[in-house]
């Protein structure tokens, strides 16, 4: 499983992807299966750090279930595999954080083999993952016969793949955030694929200054652009690539009560845009409204500041409308999934990805190694 997620205090603050698995286990449990959950959590580097333990998964997961859990401190100690071979039908035994061991990320062949005498039968269901190979979700499947992969697994391939590949025209993409770097991949592969991609967020002044216009005192990476040029020229003529035409400013994310709506070109030179303003609501919503499937990856605007928050929340409930019309919406990455379960759109999607980098490398079309794996 993936239960990469963020703690506090002992506590988890986000339950989307322990919620995500639930499927997978609950089938499982149904078949009177005994069940040996592996996951990693954060970057421990190879060391046990205590505030990295799956302890608070494993309570959580156990609350969700609404039955007890057995845990074990180390995922290949003897006590572990002692605790597995007691296991009966339609109990869960949690391995502790599989990062505390360098030998996870090296995808060491004998780590690798000690993990699979916990089983009889492997089932990856840990999507986020899938774009590395770890012992856990690579190594690890060449110690068995019988592998294949879980229920959110197999729906992050539909929607991911064969949905996008193959969309219910038109087809539009909507991307926001801050950085460029991260989506230029994305943004390269469906210039050739998609209708209509809609960019806005941080990441839409890089492109405006490429083109010429001033963006006051707006983010802008330096670093990025030239490749935003190569993607606007490259854009020309071949797909309609819209840009905010105006922008929520103020002189600070902390002056949000004096925040203004301002022209795309007349952004004075002392303000920062922090969201898009309500022409390019109306100009995004007639494309949304326009559409057969539709995918979101990136806020809009600093969502979590109240009064950046408007342009995110209104295309988060406009695409949550055109799912009840039977188009197909799919959302994914951290921010935009934050950002619909801040404004309760969370089960209004036709799919929210549980995959950060493993979504956007099985969106461009690249091979995921533990997809490979599977398939040996």
């Amino acid at each position: 499983m993936d239960f990469n997620v963020p703690i506090s205090e002992n506590k988890v603050t986000d339950n989307f992807r322990i919620v995500s698995a639930l499927p997978t286990i609950q089938h499982c449990l149904k078949s009177g299966a005994k069940i040996i959950i592996m996951s990693h959590l954060g970057r421990p580097g190879g060391k046990v750090v205590p505030e990295l333990s799956l302890i608070s998964v494993g309570e959580l997961l156990a609350d969700l279930l609404e039955m007890p859990i057995k845990f074990s401190d180390d995922c290949i100690s003897e006590d572990s595999h002692d605790v597995t071979l007691g296991l009966r039908s339609g109990e869960i035994h949690l391995l502790e954080n599989l990062r505390f061991h360098p030998e996870e990320d090296k995808n060491e062949k004998d780590f690798s083999s000690k993990l699979a005498k916990h089983g009889e039968v492997y089932i990856n269901d840990a999507f986020g993952t899938a774009h590395r190979a770890h012992a856990s979700n690579n190594g690890v499947t060449k110690y068995f016969l019988n592998k294949g992969m879980g229920l959110l697994f197999e729906r992050e391939l539909d929607y991911l793949s064969k949905r996008i590949t193959k969309p219910k025209k038109p087809l539009t993409v909507i991307l926001g955030g801050a950085k460029i770097d991260t989506k230029l991949d994305l943004i390269n592969h469906f210039i050739s694929s998609a209708d209509n991609i809609l960019i806005g967020g941080g990441m839409a002044f890089t492109f405006l200054l490429a083109r010429g216009i001033d963006v006051g005192n707006s983010l802008v990476d330096l670093n990025m652009l030239n490749n935003a040029k190569k993607i606007l020229n490259r854009a020309r003529g071949k797909i309609n690539l819209l840009f905010p035409e105006d922008f929520i400013c103020a002189q600070s994310i902390d002056d949000n009560k004096n925040a203004k709506v301002y022209d795309v070109n007349h952004i004075p030179s002392s303000t920062c845009g922090f969201d898009i303003g309500p022409s390019t609501i109306d100009i995004f919503s007639k494309i949304i409204s326009n559409s057969g499937t539709i995918f979101w990856n990136g806020p809009m605007g600093v969502f979590e500041v109240d009064g950046f928050h408007h342009g995110t929340q209104k295309l988060a409930s406009l695409i949550a409308d055109e799912t009840e019309k039977d188009v197909i919406t799919i959302t994914g990455g951290g921010d935009s999934v934050a950002a619909i379960k801040k404004f309760g759109y969370l089960d209004q999607f036709s799919h929210v990805s549980s995959g950060g980098g493993a979504s956007l490398e099985l969106l461009v079309g690249n091979n995921l190694p533990s997809i490979y794996a599977l398939e040996l």
